[in-house]
């Protein structure tokens, strides 16, 4: 595996596109509606305070994650992300990669710790994995996010300083 991560380009969209319907129609992780078309998923994923990365393996695109302030004013200075990894390349650390790049982007720009307002509890791999890169959850929201199978679950919000 060749793995880059680089800037987005609008001829990304399509395959960002497809990375992005089935975890959005099943539902699983994101608190974002199943129902979305293409063209309401990508404004979203590309809202004007969005930057937005992709993770390449040999020029085929397999992730990709936007960087945003958590909050506006006093609280701009707390970087906050999402990220999506293509079904067919979960578990070749493209996720990992994709995060430690954010956390050394963030820092780059000025940002002073990264916050995840809400990581589903049952998405046990990204809470491992967030876990694993320094992130301490500081906080539960009880059953805030109503999964598809298992009905009202918790959602976790986690929060790691950058150096």
């Amino acid at each position: 595996m060749l793995l880059t991560i680089r800037l987005a380009r609008p001829p990304d969209e399509d395959a960002i596109w497809s990375i992005l319907e089935p975890i959005l129609r099943a539902g699983e992780t994101y608190a974002l509606p199943r129902d979305w078309s293409r063209d309401e998923a990508l404004r979203y994923w590309f809202a004007d305070c969005h930057e937005v990365f992709v993770a390449e393996d040999e020029g085929e695109v397999v992730g990709c994650y936007y960087l945003q302030p958590n909050q506006r004013g006093g609280g701009a200075h707390v970087a906050n992300c999402g990220y999506v990894t293509g079904t067919t390349s979960s578990g070749r650390g493209i996720a990992t990669a994709m995060c430690e790049h954010s956390l050394r982007h963030a820092a780059e720009r000025g940002f002073r710790a990264m916050q995840f307002n809400f990581v589903v509890r049952t998405n046990e791999r990204a809470v491992r994995l967030w876990k694993r890169l320094g992130f301490d959850i500081v906080g539960e929201i009880p059953k805030a996010f109503n999964h598809p199978d298992l009905g009202l679950v918790d959602a976790l919000v986690m929060y790691r300083r950058l150096p």
